[in-house]
């Protein structure tokens, strides 16, 4: 189940790299979710930002099916807390993918943001493609990692245009500051290919390293990527299936 907290808590207590996706909520903090509405995924309607934070306990998940589980909302407060009252597994990350901008941001959320984050966040690692909003959120954490997402807002569709690949991450090192894990659209990866122009190399070389993804399904075809993408050095794959990626590639 896409983000059941049980899930995320025992995943972290056997040191996995966990992926979840946050988007704020209307008391002020964050929601464990992908959607910035919650009809698809939850048993909730209308956006998330205008649900308060008791509305959305009283909602569960939906599977791929459509139907109602039995598997709460998580909220980054309660999933934080938990992981601060656990032993966390060695070389387990948290990353938390942001799917808010500044303009969206309020000051409650980023007080929220860093009150229930301190305790942990050695273990986690923040990222987005809004950098301003991940710099926003993380200057109060000083030990919580950060990871910039430069493939958002129509970028592949941009690059296809200019071909300016160069350009694309002379930018994306400006906007990551002190970024250390730099995260990219496998599109945008082999797109650069095509035109001779390694994107992986180019961060590699001014010391950041890369997060390729997102591997949807394994099937040869998909191994065969991961395969290429690992031999042109990328640091990690995300997938919708690590187990069988892992098996797969050993």
């Amino acid at each position: 189940m896409e983000f059941d907290p049980a899930r995320i808590v025992e995943g972290m207590k056997l040191g996995a790299s966990v992926e979840i996706d946050i988007v704020r909520h209307a008391s002020g903090g964050f929601a464990v979710l992908h959607d910035e509405t919650l009809d698809r995924a939850t048993t909730g309607t209308g956006p998330v930002s205008e649900a308060t934070e008791a509305q959305l306990r009283c909602l569960v998940r939906r599977d791929n099916e459509g139907l109602a589980t039995e598997t709460p909302i998580a909220l980054l407060k309660d999933l934080c807390l938990k992981l601060s009252e656990i032993r966390i597994g060695d070389g387990a990350l948290l990353q938390l993918d942001l799917k808010e901008t500044l303009e969206t941001l309020t000051e409650a959320d980023i007080h929220a943001f860093a009150q229930c984050v301190a305790p942990v966040q050695r273990h986690l690692i923040l990222s987005g493609g809004d950098a301003k909003a991940i710099t926003l959120l993380t200057q109060a954490l000083p030990d919580m990692l950060v990871g910039h997402d430069p493939c958002h807002f129509g970028m592949r569709e941009a690059l296809a245009a200019s071909g300016d690949d160069a350009g694309f991450v002379a930018r994306a090192l400006t906007e990551a500051g002190r970024a250390e894990l730099i995260y990219l659209d496998i599109k945008l990866i082999l797109d650069a290919l095509g035109r001779e122009f390694d994107m992986i190399a180019a961060f590699n070389a001014e010391g950041r390293r890369i997060d390729a993804y997102t591997v949807q399904s394994i099937t040869p075809k998909t191994v065969e990527l991961c395969q290429r993408l690992m031999g042109l050095g990328v640091d990690q794959i995300t997938t919708d299936d690590p187990e069988e990626l892992f098996a797969a590639c050993r």
